[in-house]
């Protein structure tokens, strides 16, 4: 019998294109290190080039090996990964030449809190932006999605009941800190974890 997520895994590691549910919304991915496959995902989309693929990631040692984390970077994942905040950080070394359009000098990581999304990200980050055509909501059902994007992904999976919830909250740490898209976590709380106040969610270190 077929295992959807090994189905999955192999079609992303292949540079072809898969959704998968998160946290957040359903997210549309492939794998960022292959130019060919982040231009099939820009062209799903109808995304603009001249916008950010973001990166999702298994753990924060995994989206730490991606961008290069300050002081605030570590305080807000060690509060808030997994979950919804993506981080907008200078590239590392091995994410420099990815080609994810926009701002080839920086990258946006998350580690999504969603049991799915972290079996499939355990065999490699994916570049992965929310499931829906430039412009329009994102999907919430297999129906939606499949209507969506039809043959242009290989792999389908689907919760079994409609996905709705709330985009993550964006946030550059390029210089001075800028929250640039509201989503699931308050520009307040971003504010007062990176700056060390307050009780951080764990004791332990960042997943």
């Amino acid at each position: 019998m077929s295992d959807p997520v090994a189905d999955a895994i192999a079609a992303a590691q292949r540079g072809a294109l898969i959704v998968f549910p998160t946290d957040t919304v359903y997210g549309i991915g492939t794998r960022p290190d292959d130019a060919a496959a982040t231009g099939r995902l820009f062209d799903a989309k109808r995304r603009p080039r001249d916008l950010t693929l973001p990166v999702l990631a298994s753990s924060f040692a995994v989206a730490r090996r991606l961008g290069m984390f300050d002081d605030r970077a570590e305080r807000l994942a060690f509060a808030l990964w997994p979950g919804g905040v993506t981080l907008v950080l200078p590239r590392s070394p091995v994410s420099a030449d990815w080609d994810l359009g926009g701002d080839r000098d920086t990258i946006g990581v998350r580690v999504p809190d969603h049991p799915m999304a972290l079996a499939v990200l355990a065999a490699g980050p994916l570049a992965t932006t929310s499931a829906n055509r430039s412009g329009e909501p994102p999907a919430t059902t297999c129906d939606e999605l499949e209507a969506a994007f039809g043959e242009d992904v290989d792999v389908y999976l689907c919760a079994d009941e409609p996905l709705v919830g709330a985009a993550s909250t964006v946030v550059s740490l390029v210089g001075a800190l800028e929250v640039l898209r509201v989503g699931s976590i308050d520009p307040e709380t971003i504010a007062r974890l990176s700056a060390g106040e307050g009780p951080l969610l764990d004791s332990g270190p960042p997943r």
